[in-house]
């Protein structure tokens, strides 16, 4: 059952929403308990493959699809209140986040935390496009949008040792 109370696991689910599986599996549910909102978008260049976005409550569940209805992220704003390992929610200030990680990282417009690829917090405007270290960023900025995805592909490739 979808649950906005539900914790947050990397990689792998939110809300009780997993990654990998049919929003078909989630849609008598969700319409039955959520007011929802789809719409149809298309990723940037250069792949401009679609995909459907299936938001929950304005905003406290946000799960995109592919074209075939696989789910591939589900996110949340700050009317979300389940917390990844119990310290971590849509929310939160940036001060807080320092405070509970021992690394972020700027990737693509969101953070990154502790090298965990499989969560994100999205950046706000302005700050997504123009923060590139973290000291930019406001400690009172609040972070409203947290995302469980597959972002490895992200994640800085090791330089292989010369024997």
């Amino acid at each position: 059952m979808v649950d906005i109370n539900a914790d947050i696991i990397s990689f792998k689910s939110m809300g009780n929403v997993c990654l990998g599986q049919s929003i078909d599996f989630y849609l008598d549910d969700i319409f039955s308990r959520y007011d929802v909102d789809i719409k149809q978008y298309s990723l940037p260049f250069p792949s401009e493959e679609k995909r459907h976005g299936y938001t929950l409550d304005h905003g406290a569940l946000i799960i995109s699809t592919t074209p075939d209805d696989i789910i591939v992220s589900v996110g949340g704003n700050e009317d979300y209140c389940g917390k990844y390992n119990g310290t971590l929610y849509p929310g939160m200030t940036m001060e807080a986040l320092i405070r509970h990680a021992k690394e972020l990282r700027i990737v693509n417009g969101s953070l990154i935390v502790d090298g965990d690829y499989g969560l994100s917090f999205s950046l706000p405007a302005p700050y997504d496009e123009i923060a590139d270290v973290i000291q930019q960023i406001p400690l009172d900025l609040p972070l409203n949008e947290i995302y469980v995805c597959d972002h490895s592909a992200w994640a800085p490739k090791q330089k292989k040792k010369r024997s």
